[in-house]
């Protein structure tokens, strides 16, 4: 079965340099093209797509509060495109519920790759750049930071739950958890879905931004 993958941008060299990229790949089809939030968010309704590429920036409704929208409306997920890497609406667009971000610039393979990823509900963190990013936050945070609400969830994670999670706060992926923790992938996964659960949140990239809120 395909991945079908709407593509939002509002540059329109960019989008069609996307699309155009993605429909390389026998197992992905490209559903629709958006210029705009509103856009994106009224086509992710109508074409229910398993990935939404998302541009941060664009005119009107941009592209947070499109994520917003399709991951509280579980359209599907989101995963957020930016020009910097560290990029002051990426923190809040990953609040949102994006799955992960990737630069513009990066390579064909890797998109196809990241698209893939995020399907299959592994998501997109970036180790380095993602390391920095958390890093950044937990140390200044937005500067219309609100408290964080401590989840009730919290408490219920068991100690090999709580050590994942702390993984994932520093941006690893399934296979580097798998490597640390002497288990097996699909162990990793079945701990990082209970996790996000317990926590209430739509993504990993979430829970790694509320254990660094809640310094854990």
């Amino acid at each position: 079965m395909s991945i079908r993958v709407l593509v939002a941008d509002d540059q329109g060299a960019v989008r069609a340099g996307l699309a155009m990229i993605l429909r390389i790949a026998p197992d992905v089809e490209v559903v629709g093209e958006a210029a705009d939030g509103v856009a994106a968010v009224r086509m992710a309704r109508a074409l229910r797509p398993d990935v939404t590429l998302m541009d941060v920036r664009m005119p009107g409704k941009d592209g947070i509060e499109a994520t917003r929208e399709i991951v509280a409306e579980q359209l599907g997920d989101v995963l957020v495109l930016t020009t910097f890497d560290i990029d002051e609406y990426v923190y809040a667009a990953l609040r949102a519920g994006a799955a992960g971000f990737l630069l513009k610039s990066v390579e064909a393979p890797r998109l196809i790759e990241a698209v893939r990823q995020v399907a299959a509900g592994d998501g997109v963190l970036e180790p380095g750049i993602t390391r920095r990013l958390l890093q950044a936050f937990a140390a200044t945070g937005p500067s219309d930071a609100v408290p964080v609400t401590r989840p009730p969830g919290l408490d219920t994670l068991t100690p090999r739950e709580r050590e994942v999670l702390g993984y994932l706060a520093e941006g690893l992926t399934n296979q580097q958890i798998s490597r640390r923790m002497r288990i097996g992938e699909t162990t990793v996964k079945t701990h990082v879905s209970r996790v996000l659960a317990k926590l209430d949140v739509r993504s990993r990239v979430q829970a790694a931004i509320l254990a660094r809120e809640l310094g854990l």
